[in-house]
């Protein structure tokens, strides 16, 4: 079921969203300084292209240095990131069969605005030691 999903996904706004957050990351990889968050949008985008079967947990190392990174990333761009899951989850609410889609959406927005100190697993083992 999952694959069926994600197929779905990718060809509604995975791919698009995949995108979005590949040209953020490249954007912020320009500087030194940048790269860890380009980083950072690089694994949201993976998460973005395929979102069933995988969720986002909070790392236990995370420190305060990760809310600083934060605060840095919804200014650099996390708005721009979670106006687009926003956009594409309305537009993908109007039907019947994007509804699921959508909500999927508005799932990644907390993640878009926050990814540092986050780290993606698979849905079956989310608490598993790493």
């Amino acid at each position: 079921m999952r694959t069926i999903l994600n197929v779905i996904w990718l060809i509604l706004c995975g791919l698009w969203m995949c995108l979005g957050y590949f040209l953020a990351g490249l954007l912020l990889c320009i500087t030194i300084i940048g790269i860890p968050f380009g980083i950072a949008a690089f694994r949201i985008g993976i998460y973005a292209l395929w979102p069933f079967g995988y969720t986002a947990v909070e790392r236990r190392d995370a420190g305060a240095g990760s809310f600083v990174g934060n605060v840095l990333w919804v200014i650099l761009a996390g708005w721009w990131l979670a106006l687009g899951h926003i956009v594409t989850g309305l537009a993908l609410c109007i039907t019947i069969i994007g509804i699921p889609f959508g909500i999927a959406n508005f799932k990644l927005i907390p993640l878009s605005l926050m990814p540092l100190g986050k780290e993606i697993v698979p849905s079956d083992e989310p608490f598993g030691v790493r």
